[in-house]
């Protein structure tokens, strides 16, 4: 019996780290030959020459989000040197620079958002205009300066005119985020208005509807809430906001100051 129940744990294991490879792009996994044996001569390879990954299983999902891809150790710096140079979709021939992240490599808390803006894409760095003046105020207020958390977008590129996002745009994205995410590994992930939210949660419900208590993204607390730039039309929705930062706070640990 204790033998069986370490075989499906093992199984259990295998495919969980089998589908998260997947959700990064890794397709399949080469055979590594056996050693040919001098008393019995070569052995002839009758399997496959790769691994193709099962179909996702109901109720498996990643326990572990801070482990990097394919179990590397992948380090932010790695995946930046990675992307450096993309070209995988239109975007990269008109940015001015990739807005890859900045911050805390082993943040706590981590703020996404949705895609740079003409600041961010002149200067390389997330949250640099207006709303990121206040999303500086919100980390403040939140006990916490903007080095020690980490921001970054769901985009590294700025779409033309500030468009919204495609999706062959989101599809050549969204796995570079999971990885940087997993590189990361933080306690609470935030996410800065409804596109943001509705990607990483994979669903079209509005912000105003997900906003307000914490849903699971690989095993991490995630909050969405109301983007900054939304903040500075709507000042009004502050109070919302703080509610749902309040929240954060309390789950951090961190003390939350009545005013």
């Amino acid at each position: 019996m204790k033998e069986q129940n370490e075989a499906q744990g093992l199984v259990a294991s295998l495919r969980a780290y089998l589908e998260e490879l997947q959700e990064t792009g890794v397709d399949g996994l080469p055979f590594a030959e056996t050693a040919p044996s001098s008393a019995a001569g070569p052995l002839k390879k009758s399997a496959p020459d790769s691994i193709a990954f099962p179909a996702s299983a109901p109720g498996m999902s990643v326990k572990t989000p801070s482990e990097a891809a394919g179990g590397k150790g992948e380090t932010l710096e790695e995946l930046r040197l990675e992307l450096a140079a993309c070209s995988r979709c239109k975007l990269g021939e008109t940015r001015t620079n990739l807005v890859f992240g900045v911050g805390n490599p082993h943040a706590r808390l981590v703020f996404v958002g949705e895609a740079p803006g003409r600041d961010e894409d002149l200067q390389g760095e997330p949250f640099v205009g207006e709303a990121g003046q206040l999303l500086t105020k919100i980390i403040e207020a939140m006990q916490f300066k903007r080095n020690e958390v980490y921001i970054c977008n769901v985009l590294k590129c700025r779409p033309p005119n500030n468009r919204n996002p495609q999706q062959d745009e989101i599809e050549q994205c969204q796995p570079f985020l999971l990885r940087q995410l997993k590189a990361i590994g933080p306690e609470v992930i935030v996410c800065l208005g409804t596109f943001a939210a509705q990607t990483l949660l994979e669903t079209k419900e509005p912000i105003s509807k997900m906003r307000g208590r914490f849903h699971d993204y690989h095993g991490i607390p995630l909050m969405p809430t109301f983007h900054p730039a939304y903040l500075l039309r709507n000042a009004g929705m502050k109070r919302e906001v703080w509610s749902d930062m309040q929240q954060v706070m309390n789950l951090l640990g961190v003390e939350v100051h009545k005013k």
